[in-house]
């Protein structure tokens, strides 16, 4: 009984560290929507820890729009991490490449919803998709680009 009361305090413990370390997004979306759901589970398999927040549609387009998404760049989910703001199915390792060069700039986007982008995989088909940087003048710049098939 001991052995398994110190695996269990063990694997408890590692969990909590798995926790602690997980960096934090709060995910801006509309109640309901599936893919949001799945880029949400994206994050958490990839070391964040979302949180989602509920809002109408069109608080939520104006909370993009007021938060320096171009409108040409806008997708269903809108997520907050560490100053930057993160707009549709980004995938989770643009994300850290984005916190780790810390640019000066609004943050990431892929626009609309492309087949095969985290949280949209439902198939074995693949858009080609860019994720764009937005700059602070709402400018865009292509930060990393994923084939289709």
């Amino acid at each position: 009984m001991r052995q398994l009361t110190l695996a269990t305090a063990f694997l408890l413990g590692v969990v909590t560290q798995a926790l602690a370390q997980a960096t934090p997004i709060n995910v801006k979306k509309t109640n309901g929507c599936g893919c949001c759901l799945a880029w949400m589970e994206h994050l958490e398999e990839n070391g964040f820890a979302p949180s989602g927040e509920d809002m109408f549609a069109r608080l939520l387009v104006r909370f993009k729009l007021d938060n320096g998404v171009p409108q040409r760049m806008v997708s269903c989910h809108t997520g907050l991490i560490e100053g930057y703001v993160i707009e549709g199915h980004v995938p989770a390792a643009d994300i850290r490449r984005l916190l780790s060069e810390s640019p000066d700039a609004v943050g990431l986007a892929v626009p609309g919803m492309p087949l095969g982008s985290p949280g949209m995989d439902q198939s074995r088909w693949r858009d080609a998709y860019d994720v764009f940087l937005i700059n602070n003048d709402g400018s865009t710049e292509v930060f990393s680009s994923y084939p289709g098939n």
